[in-house]
């Protein structure tokens, strides 16, 4: 198995829960294809460098998984059906020092998740 990171822009006219529902879709393609996902980063809305499809922002995730080749090009072909995904990019991490830097993107990324769902909880709790 090898580790990968795809980073996918989803519209920015799009409400919070059409994009909840697009990274979801992201995620059970890889689930159905039997990747191990490792760690989520949604980075959230964010300029782009320059206009695509007539967008200047565009709401960024970052997934990181453990698979085998073929799932990737059944990935990048949903990716590129979908009418709510402007840009994405995947990348392998293939040799010591490249899976050295996925394992601290994957912790930093749980890291994130985990702090936002200990403040969550406190604000709930007050």
């Amino acid at each position: 198995m090898n580790c990968y990171e795809t980073l996918f822009v989803v519209k920015p006219t799009l409400t919070d829960e059409e994009t909840v529902g697009e990274i979801a879709k992201i995620k059970d393609i890889l689930a159905r294809e039997g990747a191990e996902l490792v760690g989520t980063d949604d980075m959230g809305m964010r300029k782009l460098a320059y206009p695509v499809q007539k967008n200047d922002r565009g709401y960024y995730t970052v997934l990181f998984y453990k698979s085998e080749g073929t799932v990737i090009t059944e990935l990048e072909r949903n990716l590129k059906i979908s009418e709510n995904v402007i840009k994405f990019l995947t990348v392998k991490y293939s040799n010591t020092k490249e899976m050295a830097q996925f394992n601290k993107l994957v912790a930093a990324s749980n890291k994130a998740v985990e702090a936002e769902a200990t403040t969550e909880t406190a604000s709930e709790e007050a």
